[in-house]
């Protein structure tokens, strides 16, 4: 079953062109929020309580948008096991490339946090061709074997490696002779509140993990936040944001709390494109 999924339809789907994929994202997204109904429930509880100042027209509207965007990211997940670099090279651009490679000129390595904000997939996958440092990112298998290792290779095609969660603090332990960058996507619900640094974050008090400020401060590596903006269908443009190039004098939570607040930032500018479907305050109610 897994081998005919993959190779009669995702694989199939992803080698169309872009523009017939969008018009297949377009019917997704009706039947996503106008059949199917998909998460309906969390993504109005998460809209509501995080814009209690919308109307409910505004609401409306902005769900609509969020599921026609969450749709663009199936889609555009699936070009991803088939999509060549000059492909990717002309739909991922990066505006200060520079904030990074410094780093990696100095023998720095770097902790990249960001969120689940925009096409998060993509930007990974393009970032090992324009930075100086080897790129690691940190995941959780699925567990499909057959689909962890596709995903893994989708990832990976232009030298982004994956690294298992339980794994993480081996990377940071072991030497290298390229400097590295890991990436930290860090606006998961914890699945531990008591290890969670909380804090107010779209009106609501919200748990964050804990993990990329432990090790910034263990290992002292910089920490950099990774901001995605959409600029046009299928096109995004990226950011670096520097938290802190010295975590050992920043005080306990201050680095989650500064992605946090550049997280809510860019959210409340375009807040259809972060990840609703998520029931990210659960530990909540």
């Amino acid at each position: 079953m897994n081998n005919f999924l993959y190779y009669f339809i995702i694989l199939p789907l992803s080698y169309l062109n872009t523009n017939i994929l969008y018009l297949v994202s377009n019917f997704l997204a009706f039947v996503l929020n106008k059949l199917l109904k998909y998460r309906y429930q969390i993504i109005t509880k998460n809209l509501s309580k995080s814009f209690p100042n919308k109307t409910k027209g505004e609401l409306h509207k902005l769900r609509n948008s969020f599921y026609h965007h969450f749709s663009d990211l199936i889609i555009e997940s699936l070009k991803g096991f088939t999509i060549s670099e000059n492909q990717i090279k002309k739909k991922i651009s990066i505006k200060n490339k520079e904030v990074l490679n410094d780093f990696a000129l100095k023998g720095q390595n770097v902790i990249l946090i960001g969120g689940h904000f925009n096409n998060w997939e993509m930007s990974a996958q393009k970032l090992p061709l324009e930075c100086k440092h080897e790129l690691f990112a940190i995941y959780k298998p699925l567990s499909n074997k057959f689909f962890d290792k596709k995903m893994k290779s989708s990832r990976g095609k232009f030298g982004l490696k994956m690294i298992p969660m339980k794994e993480t603090k081996n990377y940071f332990k072991t030497s290298n002779t390229k400097p590295r960058a890991i990436i930290f996507g860090s606006d998961q619900r914890p699945s531990n509140p008591k290890n969670a640094h909380w804090t107010n974050f779209l009106n609501q008090d919200t748990g964050f993990l804990f993990g990329a400020e432990k090790y910034a401060k263990e290992f002292n590596w910089p920490v950099v936040y990774v901001s995605i903006q959409k600029l046009k269908r299928g096109h995004y443009d990226l950011k670096f944001e520097l938290i802190t190039s010295n975590p050992l004098v920043e005080p306990s939570g201050k680095i989650i709390e500064s992605f946090a607040s550049f997280l809510e930032r860019d959210i409340i500018n375009s807040p259809q494109f972060w990840l609703w479907t998520h029931n990210r305050w659960k530990n909540n109610s």
